[in-house]
């Protein structure tokens, strides 16, 4: 990689790390104020989603550029392929915990309606998700991308069951729907969330072995090196 490509792509590297420092700690801010029923938390991650929007189109902006100027082939195509990729999901992570801080307002007004038990339990998991998808491609390292990818059937697993329990308790209790339908569709989020951190773990493999595993699941079950 040419000394000057290095230095952008890095800078570059620098911004998508920071960008994904902001949209974690939304997604922490939003599932915690839902819990808490903590409306000023819930406002505070829905003010913040514009500057993620804005990072959005920095990054984005800067990666056709580099793009365009040093039209990078092999690895650093990849790598810099991904990081456009990366910056989407992130992106849309950020509207996705704007969204569960929208449901925590709702949530926040009576009749007081707490969070399924399991709840707090699928959220943590969606953000190790995000976390250590993060770390692989720091780290370029595509089995530790793997992991990630494998995780997405636990958080699944999650939803389902609380999806479940939220649809029997509105056919119990009608007067319950407004709220049911509220945390319903946090829930959905954060199921989203971990589809999104289990997008950048397979552009990971992508950007460091050149082999696309998105809808392929045979490739997951390559030899680990």
């Amino acid at each position: 990689m040419a000394k000057h490509m290095q230095h952008d792509v890095e800078k570059l590297q620098r911004s998508i790390l920071a960008m994904a420092g902001i949209v974690e700690e939304a997604v922490c801010a939003a599932t915690r104020a839902l819990q808490d029923r903590d409306a000023d938390r819930a406002q505070q991650v829905i003010d913040g989603d514009e500057e993620i929007d804005q990072m959005e189109n920095s990054v984005q902006e800067e990666c056709l550029r580099v793009l365009a100027l040093y039209a990078p082939v092999a690895m650093d195509l990849r790598q810099i392929t991904t990081m456009l990729l990366i910056t989407t999901d992130l992106e849309r992570m950020g509207d996705l915990a704007a969204g569960i801080a929208e449901r925590a307002l709702e949530l926040a007004r009576p009749p007081v309606v707490g969070p399924p038990p399991r709840f707090a339990q699928m959220a943590e998991k969606a953000i190790r998700m995000v976390r250590l998808a993060l770390d692989a491609y720091v780290h370029a390292d595509a089995n530790a991308a793997r992991d990630v990818i494998n995780m997405d059937d636990e958080v699944d697993e999650d939803n389902d069951a609380i999806i479940e329990g939220v649809l029997k308790q509105m056919k119990q209790s009608p007067e319950g729907i407004d709220a049911g339908m509220s945390m319903f569709s946090a829930v959905r989020f954060v199921e989203r969330i971990a589809d999104h951190a289990t997008n950048i773990a397979e552009d990971v493999v992508y950007m460091v072995e050149g082999q696309m595993v998105r809808h392929h699941p045979e490739a997951l079950l390559a030899t680990r090196k």
